[in-house]
């Protein structure tokens, strides 16, 4: 069974062995132990109630409870940039005109921003390979949608996404080497290094303060400027599916797009309902749904069939122990698919 929960400490090794798999990029998911000890101490604290709201982040685990093996995580950031400046560049446009020669050229720019100061952000969105099957990852990216939805006061009523850019095999970024590339003088594996582990200082430091023009870059990076990598495409349509639109802004280092919703108009979010549970096996012909319990400080969420007509879900014994509730406790549902009907 796989179930998802908030990550604990013993989960530091597994969380090593996916940070090996991203394959760069990934500025959440750095390969350095320090630094993910120091997440998941930050994680569990923000359950506890012990970080103030700038400092606060939930991470989750996707566990495959067969034999502990830690599967995915993903995260939500409370409120970035509240405590250093959270970057990207807007993509814009400049207009250079001349009424006398009939001239008008609008040329399209990139403005460094601070736009999402203070937005929710979600991050860390990685699933092992191994386990790219049997709807893992909309599992993954949507349960947290469930906890949003449970406990919206935490959270900001804007929701953004930042997404993994075009890099290839050998780490090379064709954004990074048209544009960050001339500002930090190192590659672009050391940037998104540094940045992972918080180290950030130099991004304000460094970067242009007046906007880039983009018909100055490189084929290749005029190119990427707002795709994602082939690895990231089916997060995107996850994301799309639930509502999060690209709304012209991208990764400084890396061009990839930022999507962002309302919170109160993502799909999952909107569409939850809260149900009781009893015991019981569900029928396989029944949509498959997005279940999670309700207790705050022991969030569970899986995926299960769920009887639209029934007004109950029915979740088996062993279920129902993964998830830490009884028979007649309350969960959150939502169909898996925007076209499914759970409720």
């Amino acid at each position: 069974m796989m179930v998802i929960r908030p990550v604990c400490r013993a989960d530091l090794p597994g969380l090593m062995q996916l940070a090996k798999k991203t394959g760069g990029g990934l500025t959440s998911l750095p390969q350095d132990e320090k630094t993910l000890a120091a997440r998941i101490e930050r994680s569990i604290e923000t359950w506890q109630g012990e970080r103030p709201q700038a400092q606060q982040g939930y991470v989750f685990v996707l566990e495959d409870t067969t034999d502990g093996a830690i599967a995915g995580i993903s995260a939500i950031e409370v409120a970035v940039g509240l405590e250093e400046p959270w970057y990207n560049y807007r993509v814009g446009s400049l207009v250079h005109a001349s009424r006398q020669l009939d001239i008008y050229n609008p040329l399209a720019t990139l403005s460094l921003s601070n736009d999402h100061t203070g937005a929710t952000e979600l991050c860390s969105l990685f699933l092992d390979p191994d386990y790219r099957m049997h709807k893992n990852g909309q599992l993954l990216s949507k349960s947290r949608f469930l906890f949003m939805a449970g406990f919206p006061e935490v959270f900001s009523p804007r929701v953004v996404a930042e997404m993994r850019g075009v890099i290839d095999d050998a780490g090379n970024s064709p954004f990074w080497d048209s544009v960050g590339s001339h500002f930090f003088s190192m590659d672009f594996s050391r940037a998104d290094f540094l940045s992972g582990t918080g180290h950030k200082a130099f991004i304000a430091e460094l970067m242009p303060k007046h906007p880039l023009y983009i018909h100055y870059l490189s084929e290749d990076a005029r190119a990427v400027i707002g795709e994602v990598h082939v690895k990231t495409a089916p997060a995107r349509g996850l994301l799309e599916a639930e509502g999060f639109r690209y709304q012209n802004y991208v990764d400084i280092f890396d061009g990839g797009p930022t999507l962002e919703c309302e919170l109160a108009a993502i799909r999952a979010v909107k569409q939850s309902r809260v149900m009781t549970t009893a015991t019981g096996i569900p029928d396989d012909h029944h949509p498959l749904c997005l279940v999670a319990g309700m207790d705050y400080l022991r969030f569970r969420a899986v995926l299960l069939p769920v009887d639209p007509q029934a007004g109950t879900v029915l979740i088996p014994p062993d279920c129902a122990a993964r998830l830490q509730i009884a028979a007649g406790d309350p969960v959150r549902v939502v169909s898996l698919s925007p076209q499914g009907t759970c409720l």
